[in-house]
């Protein structure tokens, strides 16, 4: 491994310099990629034994770490760490990344930021770290406590192979997303974190801007997750097998469910996902179609076949169908004749479906709320017992 240290920085004019010699003093080269900074920023480090690299605008921290990568690699450098400029890091934790590396190259290593529960983090910056752990969680299976943690270790070349649609905040869930689907290893590796309060920590993140592009990012990522496509493969890795003998024992799935290796909010969404999709007129095909969305969603697949079990014939497609006709017709309807039945079974079958759009997403926060709770009492029950 030949690594070389990547700072991106956007008007970080208070932090920049503290941060590069940290690094240096790591005996690790360095290269700082400006993003179109507009506070003349380089000329803090010009005389520092590192490489400034100058974009000719803002392109966002995505392409200065593409950026960073291609001058890496130019340089002969196969590794890149990069840390934010805006000392939240401690440089020191850069042999942490490097460590915990070296036993799976090539792989992506993300320094899980130690402290984020302190008091000092605003309340929307632990929620948005949850959100994002969930949404990548759905998409590829990753199980990783930090994803918006800016302090990585990358190989070169895979950053280099992978496509990229995003180049700003939203990049860096979606390298997570692609390395996985390719077979790259994504470990998580502790480092501490330094978090400055408002007056002092400067960041870049716009709420409305970079929201909607991370949630347009993730709406994207499931529904390619979806398709039944391969995705292009950089690494060999094993197909999980499915096991499908639990699917036959439905008395018994809650109890099963809630000594899996998932998360309470996983088996939730499971639940949900069960609950949604089994009440949607899929007739003849719910339980396929259950289980190819589960597992494409790195779901429990038992978990979402069971809760599907409570929208069989007749109740939950009764009450489908009269909630679709009460949103047409403004009334329920009442007359069960050969001709409201039979000769206008595609009538039926249209408020099936509205009325499913409805419902189905109600039963599932219903049902989702059931296992979850349960998943804890279980877990709690199993920890005081043990």
């Amino acid at each position: 491994m030949k690594p070389v240290a990547v700072i991106p920085v956007y008007n970080h004019k208070g932090t920049l310099r503290g941060v590069v010699t940290g690094v240096l003093s790591q005996g690790l080269p360095c290269i700082v990629v400006d993003d179109g900074s507009t506070d003349n920023i380089v000329h803090l480090v010009d005389d520092l034994d590192c490489v400034i690299h100058s974009l000719p605008k803002n392109l966002g921290k995505g392409a200065a770490i593409l950026a960073g990568a291609r001058m890496a690699g130019r340089m002969g450098y196969d590794t890149i760490i990069t840390i934010d400029a805006d000392g939240q890091h401690d440089p020191k934790d850069i042999h942490v990344l490097i460590q915990a590396a070296q036993e799976c190259m090539p792989c992506i290593v993300i320094g899980e930021r130690m402290g984020m529960e302190g008091p000092a983090v605003p309340a929307s910056s632990r929620f948005g770290r949850k959100f994002s752990n969930f949404w990548v969680r759905l998409e590829c299976g990753a199980e990783l406590p930090d994803t918006q943690s800016g302090f990585r270790l990358y190989p070169v070349e895979v950053l280099l192979e992978l496509p990229f649609r995003c180049s700003r905040y939203d990049f860096e869930v979606e390298v997570i997303v692609r390395a996985v689907w390719a077979g790259i290893p994504v470990k998580s590796a502790p480092v501490s974190v330094i978090y400055q309060g408002k007056d002092v920590r400067i960041s870049h993140f716009r709420k409305f801007a970079d929201n909607l592009r991370l949630s347009l990012l993730h709406s994207w990522l499931v529904l390619r997750a979806l398709v039944p496509v391969p995705h292009r493969q950089l690494v060999e890795r094993e197909v999980e097998k499915i096991n499908f003998a639990a699917v036959k024992h439905p008395l018994r799935f809650l109890r099963q469910l809630c000594q899996e290796h998932s998360s309470p909010g996983m088996l939730a969404t499971a639940a949900w996902l069960g609950l949604f999709l089994g009440a949607l007129p899929l007739i003849a095909c719910h339980t396929i179609v259950i289980i190819y969305v589960a597992h494409k969603l790195n779901l429990n697949k038992v978990a979402a076949v069971g809760a599907s079990q409570f929208c069989c014939p007749p109740v939950v497609p009764v009450l489908c169908i009269e909630t679709g006709y009460f949103m047409r017709y403004g009334h329920f309807l009442t007359d069960a004749s050969f001709d409201t039945l039979v000769l206008q079974i595609h009538q039926r079958l249209w408020e099936y479906f509205i009325g499913s759009l409805v419902l189905g997403p109600l039963l599932g926060f219903i049902g989702a709320a059931i296992v979850y709770g349960a998943s804890i009492y279980y877990r709690k029950r199993g920890c005081e017992s043990g």
